[in-house]
């Protein structure tokens, strides 16, 4: 028993819970804090135990374990055991011998002790201590009480005063629960609740595991912290064992303490239950109606019971899906062949899906034949025509498993067949296993290449670490410029990728092409000039647009070796990037459904993500935020970098959503992207958290992070300011950080390259910094025409949020010169542009920077005649913020603070901080 300690790291996401047990603690002296095996409640429990110790309470603890429900009154000798002598004092002399035995013979007999003694000590002891400071008894794992402890603790506890507060932690998965009774009637039931995949994310960055396995890790753990960092632990030793990186496509494997945890979980369910589970675990798609086919008459009754141990949830169609995923991988792996045998054979009698009755003949055996094999072949193929790349690998690499060894030239068709399918599906474990197979045998080198290139395609984004697969590779082709053509390609899109070097990937890309002409591949070489065209707007060429058109000018399928190389999508990227936003809808929403045909997730996500950006140009946020989700849930579904998802969330959270949810996308974003060495994508997440910061006037911090941007952006060559336009925000933010001199030299740099690519839209947001800029510099009204000019060219362009942003620049223009009707005007304009785009923060945004009521008018008004910068240095030191504690909080030099104020000084004619805070006060 001793006072609790709290963990910073494994308290994440629980803020609101625990200030939630302290609101009821206060007000009811009583607190029930329940949940799974592993939700945090110790966690949760040590936090609020940690806060009442540092206000000098008294912290009594309980935590038994398991083996102390069968010891009778083990728990109450703990907690006796770490009272201070001094409550002892005041005890009757059988008073202090009932306790004296119970300390030092505890799993003595019990019979001839004074059990009445006993209660009314404990009694006495809670108010002593209770008279000298507040008391908070925490009682973990309360399931683990023996009863004798919970009776005597039950009477002692209606008896303390209301000094004495009790905090019950108990897992509810099975058993009568002991909280309840312990504590009374009425008392709060307080419930942990899963960690969300953002949590799960800060959970496993703060633990040193890889950010982008959160969206998987939170899909297997159901959001449990427990199950979280120990399937993260082990993914990082397996990897660390196999000597690379975790990759976001890996199986997890439940192994060592995440096998434990999910152990834990099951057993809380019935025998009985258990098998239905077992059932579920094997069906891929599982039911009621085909848990009693195959066998479970009783199924509802089980499931119920699964249920309420919180392992399944049960839809009203009777769909049944495991609250974490580690818990069907868990039954499946701890049943022996033969139950896995019998409960596969039951399925393949019981499914209605020829594929699955396939698959469940297959897994109910072991040995090959030839027939089956053939069979699984055919299933694959139809998985293959509807889409289900994913599942037709799976069963590719079944069918070569049942294949007899007789028939070599048909295993290696299934394997090589399997990689590629895996490859579309971007799953990289299957590409991987399926690889080896294939190198494992007399494969000739085509099949070798075309393995090699499916675990390459499988990677997503993390091309970084695979070189060696690429050297492999081009010594295979070296026969077959064809297949060279292939390979050229994957190492054009890694230069660009992964190297930030677009002149390269132009290079290799024209190599690609030359190559493709020479072996008669039509469909490479435009997918060669694809990327060179692509990569020529990045660097500003002028023929980049002659170069797409000559690639769309040649025969290809509908989504040749990925939508990221065909031209058509290159086009409707293109189309967006010069606002042509009506064109780049029309042709995404054509791309759609072809790309869900083809069955490549990537590639789904490829438009997902273009629609996104598309909708939020022209101003339809709620249309955009709900591609931003699907996109990043087929991310996590299909298991593929979430660099490129978390930055699509945070564009859709920063214009519909919430500023906050925004930048924790964002700064996930960042944080996969530079684990995954994305250069392409680490921009466009700090592009992201920059805007952000500019938004919440982090000003100092929005320059530094969009520095950041222009940094990578110069790295990688990229001239073309339509791709990602970070420009005109960095400039916003070096005018509200106080330095419109650099923000005016590199509009006028960016501002020549633009005019001269015919970028409207862009040179249309470098005016609206540049307004920002002459009203800095002391010309208001020349800032006013230009915004009043650039918002009616905004609305032109029909780009509503840019219009709206550049009407609340206007306001802040107005305001600062004391045009104070003129302010209120834009700014109500500015509020009913962001409304009807659905731009909810812009929508608060504005609500903020409208005029406080007259009675706080003054400090406004003394604000009013100073910059950005200069008022919340002026707000900062008015509060007795010194020059270094500015500094820090404003991310700026101590210089740099001392020239604000004497400005500020200077502007509101005061001599002193003294006399700045009074100004302020009174003006």
């Amino acid at each position: 028993m001793v006072a609790a300690t709290g963990n910073a790291d494994t308290t994440v996401g629980h803020g609101e819970l625990i200030k939630a047990v302290e609101r009821a603690l206060t007000t009811h002296g009583r607190a029930l804090l329940t949940g799974p095996a592993g939700a945090g409640k110790t966690e949760v429990a040590g936090a609020v135990a940690a806060a009442a110790a540092t206000r000098h309470e008294t912290v009594l603890r309980l935590a038994p374990e398991a083996a102390d429900q069968w010891i009778p009154e083990a728990s109450a000798a703990a907690l006796l055991a770490s009272v201070p002598c001094v409550a002892l004092e005041r005890l009757s002399g059988p008073q202090r011998t009932a306790i004296a035995l119970l300390r030092r013979e505890a799993d003595a007999p019990r019979a001839g002790r004074d059990h009445v003694a006993l209660r009314l000590a404990v009694v006495e002891v809670l108010r002593t201590l209770a008279a000298r400071t507040p008391v908070l008894l925490v009682l973990d794992n309360a399931q683990w009480l023996d009863a004798e402890s919970t009776d005597l603790l039950r009477f002692a506890l209606r008896l303390t005063p209301p000094r004495v507060r009790v905090l019950v932690a108990e897992c509810v998965q099975g058993g009568a629960p002991v909280g309840g009774p312990l504590c009374g009637r009425g008392t709060p039931e307080i419930r942990v609740p899963p960690l969300g995949a953002d949590e799960v994310a800060e959970l496993l960055a703060r633990h040193g595991l890889p950010a982008r396995l959160a969206g998987r890790i939170h899909q297997a753990s159901g959001g449990n912290p427990r199950l979280a960092l120990a399937l993260g632990h082990s993914l990082a030793e397996a990897a660390e064992a196999r000597d690379a990186s975790a990759h976001h496509a890996d199986p997890l494997p439940l192994s060592g303490q995440a096998r434990e945890v999910a152990r834990r979980l099951l057993a809380e369910a019935p025998a009985r239950a258990r098998r239905t589970l077992l059932l579920a675990a094997l069906a891929a798609r599982p039911t009621t109606a085909l848990l009693r086919r195959a066998g479970r008459s009783d199924a509802e009754a089980e499931l119920a019971e699964a249920e309420r141990a919180a392992l399944v949830t049960v839809g009203e169609d009777g769909a049944v899906a495991f609250t974490a995923g580690a818990l069907p991988m868990a039954l499946a792996a701890d049943a022996g062949w033969p139950e896995r045998a019998a409960g596969h054979a039951a399925l393949a009698a019981a499914v209605d899906d020829p594929v699955q009755a396939v698959r469940h003949r297959a897994l109910a055996v072991d040995t090959p034949d030839e027939w089956l094999a053939a069979e699984i072949t055919e299933a694959a193929a139809a998985c293959r025509r509807r889409g289900q790349r994913a599942l037709a690998a799976e069963l590719g690499l079944l069918a070569a498993e049942r294949t007899p060894t007789n028939r070599p030239g048909d295993e290696l068709a299934r394997l090589v067949a399997a990689a590629e399918d895996a490859g579309w599906a971007g799953r990289a474990d299957l590409a991987r296993r399926a690889t080896r197979a294939v190198l494992a045998r007399d494969a000739s080198p085509a099949d070798r290449v075309r393995a090699r290139l499916a675990v390459i395609d499988a990677a997503g984004q993390a091309l970084a670490a695979l070189d060696e697969t690429f050297a492999h590779a081009m010594d295979d082709a070296a026969a077959d410029p064809a297949l060279q053509a292939a390979v050229q390609l994957r190492i054009a899109t890694k230069y660009n990728l992964s190297d930030g070097d677009p002149v390269r990937s132009r290079d290799a890309a024209a190599e690609a092409g030359r190559l493709a002409a020479r072996g008669g591949d039509q469909v490479a070489e435009a997918m060669a000039l694809t990327v060179r065209a692509r990569m020529g707007r990045i660097l500003g060429d002028l023929d980049a647009e002659d170069i797409l058109a000559e690639a769309l000018a040649l025969p290809a399928p509908e989504v040749p070796l990925g939508m990221r190389n065909a031209p058509q999508y290159l086009a409707v990227r293109h189309a967006l990037f010069d606002d042509r936003l009506d064109d780049a809808r029309r042709q995404l929403l054509v791309l759609l459904p072809a790309v869900r045909r083809t069955g490549s997730a990537e590639d789904v996500f490829e438009v997902l993500r273009s629609l996104t950006e598309v909708e939020l140009r022209r101003g339809r946020c709620a249309v955009a935020s709900a591609h931003a989700r699907r996109a990043l849930e087929l991310t996590i579904e299909a298991g593929l970098s979430p660099g490129p998802a978390w930055y699509a969330s945070a564009m859709a959270e920063a214009m519909g959503g919430s500023f906050a949810r925004a930048a924790g996308y964002a700064r996930r974003g960042i944080q996969a992207s530079e684990e995954e060495h994305d250069q392409v994508f680490l921009s466009r997440s700090l592009y992201a958290l920059g805007l952000t910061e500019l938004a919440t006037g982090e000003a100092a911090k929005a320059v530094a992070t969009l520095r950041r941007v222009a940094e990578l952006e110069e790295a990688q060559q990229v001239v073309d300011p339509s791709i990602l336009r970070w420009h005109g925000e960095l400039a916003e933010a070096l005018v509200a950080a106080d330095a419109p001199d650099e923000a005016a030299e590199l509009l006028g740099a960016v501002r020549t390259v633009a005019v001269g690519l015919g970028r409207t839209a862009v040179v249309a947001a470098l005016d609206r910094a540049r307004g920002l800029c002459l009203s800095a510099h002391g010309d208001a009204e020349a800032a006013v025409h230009l915004l009043q000019a650039t918002a009616d060219r905004f609305a032109a362009l029909q780009l509503p949020v840019e219009r709206g942003r550049t009407l609340l620049a206007l306001a802040r223009v107005e305001r600062r010169r004391r045009r104070r009707a003129p302010a209120r005007a834009a700014l109500r304009e500015a509020a009913e542009v962001f409304a009807a785009a659905g731009a909810k923060p812009w929508v608060e945004l504005a609500a903020e920077h409208r005029e406080p009521a007259p009675a706080g008018g003054g400090t406004a008004v003394a604000l009013a005649a100073l910059t950005e910068a200069e008022a919340r240095l002026a707000l900062l030191v008015a509060e007795g913020a010194s020059n270094q504690e500015a500094a820090a909080k404003l991310f700026v030099s101590v210089k740099t603070v001392e020239a604000r104020l004497t400005r500020i000084y200077q502007k509101l004619d005061v001599r002193s901080r003294a006399q700045l805070a009074t100004t302020l006060r009174t003006r």
